[in-house]
């Protein structure tokens, strides 16, 4: 007899060590892999960017792959290319993929350029003058201004309310000193959890790398600080221009991953604005009973992290569509926080998002991810083995449970980007939220 998608399990066994160094090692074995893939996770990220220098732990991640005091870019694409490699940094340190019997290599090189990465001045003025092509761009999208000043308004002046590549203020500002800097201080081993997948043998990956990174100074671990609680109240922000269409940006702070009411409020969010082929809705209301828009969505889990994400409904929309596309939004979140959601609604979230667990990490990058995702957030590294159990337990009065107690019409902040200024948009939000 087959199994249902309720029975089917996600084995991912994962084997947890610590490096002499004091990094932390994930391994998870697959035997017949055929790729292999690594990551090499710094915790601190862009938190770590200082005032005035935003964008400085991208830039330095970005970079990473540029040259080493053992090998130049090209030297470092002579090695990958033929063995079917890739590895690209970002703010958080580096990811690299290979074919499954080099992942020596592939480890190798990948504590190289953790390590010994040389930032040529030449490389940092291009990438540099590339990042500020692109903000500039960037300056001048309504969206991207919307979404900007919705973080602002849930975040404040913490880091967690500023762009991860800085600011046109900020990047020209960036030299090649403050990336090799930047990389001393905060790229240590008591910072790292580095996670290993594919067709090999824990054991040999943990004595690679703790000869591999024997030399790595552990320095100390970093606590970042969590934001401020959820300010009461409705409160508007508006970038004016110009344009046909109003971005809209609703929502307030959201919950953290360790939430005991992440999987329901998982469940809810693919009944609300999450669902698949726009049948949750939000999707089914706004987009295809109302034509108000074609992108238009609403969760709360998606952002939950070691810190609060946020609650965030968006949509694009015709200025004259605002006050109706901001009634739709606040109606349908009172209701699945009045009313309790139809059965079939709620089978139809739950079999997608069961499916979904089982299909989303087959892939060994995604498996690493996992992994240092686990190890950050604390969860237990079968999480996703469990995941389907315990969706599939979700009821009806759970969801509206946690809707009426997590999302919160007295306390929505709204960014909006368009043609329609503060006051007017103000009044409109007023309006929706009077009812």
């Amino acid at each position: 007899m087959s199994k249902t998608v309720h029975e089917l399990k996600l084995e991912m066994p994962v084997v947890r060590t610590e490096l002499r160094c004091g990094a932390t090692l994930l391994v998870s074995p697959r035997p017949g892999a055929p790729i292999a893939a690594a990551q090499v996770h710094m915790r601190g990220g862009n938190a770590l960017d200082p005032a005035g220098k935003e964008g400085l732990a991208s830039l330095a991640g970005v970079l990473a792959t540029e040259g080493t005091r053992s090998h130049d870019e090209s030297e470092l694409a002579a090695l990958l290319e033929p063995l079917g490699g890739a590895i690209r940094g970002c703010a958080s340190g580096v990811t690299g993929t290979m074919v499954a019997g080099e992942w020596r290599m592939l480890l190798d090189l990948m504590a190289e350029l953790v390590t010994e990465a040389t930032y040529p001045k030449a490389r940092v003025e291009r990438q540099r003058a590339r990042l500020v092509e692109r903000l500039t761009v960037a300056e001048q999208d309504p969206k991207t201004r919307g979404a900007r000043a919705f973080r602002k308004l849930i975040y404040g002046d913490h880091w967690m309310g500023r762009g991860e590549s800085g600011t046109l203020d900020s990047v020209p500002l960036l030299e090649r000193r403050d990336l090799l800097a930047h990389v001393k201080r905060n790229w240590v081993a008591s910072r790292a959890v580095i996670a290993v997948c594919g067709d090999l043998d824990p054991a040999a990956v943990h004595r690679f790398l703790d000869r591999r990174f024997a030399a790595w100074p552990t320095g100390k671990v970093v606590e970042l600080p969590p934001p401020a609680g959820r300010r009461p109240g409705n409160r508007v922000a508006a970038y004016r221009v110009q344009r046909q269409q109003m971005h809209l940006y609703l929502g307030h702070l959201g919950i953290r991953r360790s939430d005991p009411d992440y999987v329901p409020l998982l469940v809810m969010d693919h009944v609300l604005g999450t669902g698949p082929g726009f049948t949750d809705r939000i999707s089914r209301r706004l987009r295809d009973e109302e034509g108000l828009a074609y992108t238009v969505h609403a969760n709360i889990h998606g952002s939950a992290g070691v810190h609060p994400g946020t609650f965030l409904a968006y949509i694009g929309t015709g200025p004259d569509k605002a006050a109706q596309a901001l009634r739709g939004f606040l109606e349908e979140i009172r209701r699945i926080r009045t009313e309790p959601v139809a059965p079939e609604e709620l089978d139809l979230a739950k079999r997608y998002l069961t499916g979904s667990v089982l299909l989303g990490h087959e892939r060994a990058g995604r498996r690493v991810g996992a992994m240092v995702y686990a190890q950050r957030l604390g969860l237990p590294f079968d999480h996703l083995s469990t995941l389907p159990s315990e969706i599939a337990a979700v009821s009806v009065e759970d969801v509206q449970r946690v809707a009426a107690l997590h999302l919160v019409p007295e306390d929505l902040v709204l960014s909006g980007a368009g043609p329609i200024g503060k006051p007017a948009l103000g009044k409109i939000f007023r309006e929706a939220i009077a009812g």
